[in-house]
């Protein structure tokens, strides 16, 4: 397990994986340009729900006292062994905090990227060390999904790869590794779901509790792909379907009723309602 350990991004995904690293004993840096304040409150929540579960092995303080939120990645601790970007999907935005990062810490660093689809090798052609970059795909909620998708690039060498895998297992995750593809394994399929479940939605073929309830109880799925779409964020998962709509075709494009409630606000969980009410 890394000792020291930077997340760029503190809102959901970022501190969930900053809360999962300082758990398992690592000292944290998180990089929140933001309001600090509330990525420190989504912290101590975050803490605080664990230790309600009992799935905390400290107090929740003691845990936080790992954790120290920065403004700006030049305060990335040097010494750190794994940084990991977890800041919206849009390239620019990504390459730019990780070539920041990149000139922050040191050589022995493993830079990683949170995203859900992007491509590593794009994302990396800015990097001085592409060998020691690839992308860590954690799921939401962070701290109760078994799952981490380890992403390599041909640039990627390969006890990078390993050393990101046994980090992943000690967190008590399990780790399956992709080649560089858009929307690499879980996001291709998932999206690809979702978006037929938005068109049988909007084609009145069945309503969102339905449609769910079919995957939960005929497939097995612990859950349906609108409530998937609604934890995931409508906004994400249609920045991702065009995404892959312009990588990979017609199959991916976003139906208009997912591009209508996101012009509308309709978010999902963060925001309330999406395809289902949340209180």
């Amino acid at each position: 397990m890394p000792t020291t350990v930077g997340v760029i991004g503190g809102g959901r995904m970022g501190a969930g994986i900053a809360q999962v690293f300082a758990v398992a004993g690592a000292t944290v840096c998180v990089v929140e340009s933001g309001d600090v304040t509330a990525t420190r409150l989504r912290l101590a929540d975050g803490l605080a729900k664990a230790a309600e579960r009992g799935k905390l092995p400290h107090a929740p303080e003691l845990v936080l006292e790992r954790v120290r939120v920065v403004d700006d990645v030049a305060g990335l601790p040097p010494s750190a062994e794994l940084v990991v970007e977890a800041v919206p999907e849009e390239p620019a935005l990504k390459v730019d905090v990780l070539a920041r990062a990149e000139r922050a810490v040191g050589d022995q660093t493993v830079l990683a990227s949170n995203t859900s689809s992007l491509s590593i090798a794009e994302l990396g052609a800015a990097l001085q060390r592409p060998a020691r970059f690839l992308g860590t795909h954690f799921f939401n909620p962070v701290p109760a999904s078994r799952l981490v998708e380890v992403v390599t690039a041909p640039e990627t060498a390969a006890d990078v790869v390993e050393r990101v895998r046994a980090w992943v297992r000690g967190l008590d995750k399990t780790d399956v590794v992709v080649r560089d593809s858009p929307g690499f394994a879980t996001s291709r399929l998932g999206v690809l779901l979702g978006l037929e479940a938005i068109r049988m939605l909007e084609e009145g073929v069945a309503d969102a509790e339905a449609i769910d309830n079919a995957m939960e109880l005929g497939y097995r799925h612990p859950m349906g792909p609108l409530r998937s779409t609604d934890l995931v964020g409508l906004d994400v998962r249609l920045a991702i379907a065009e995404y892959l709509h312009a990588k990979l075709g017609d199959r991916f494009a976003p139906p208009q009723l997912l591009r209508d409630k996101v012009a509308d606000g309709q978010l999902g969980r963060k925001t309330g309602q999406g395809f289902h009410h949340w209180d």
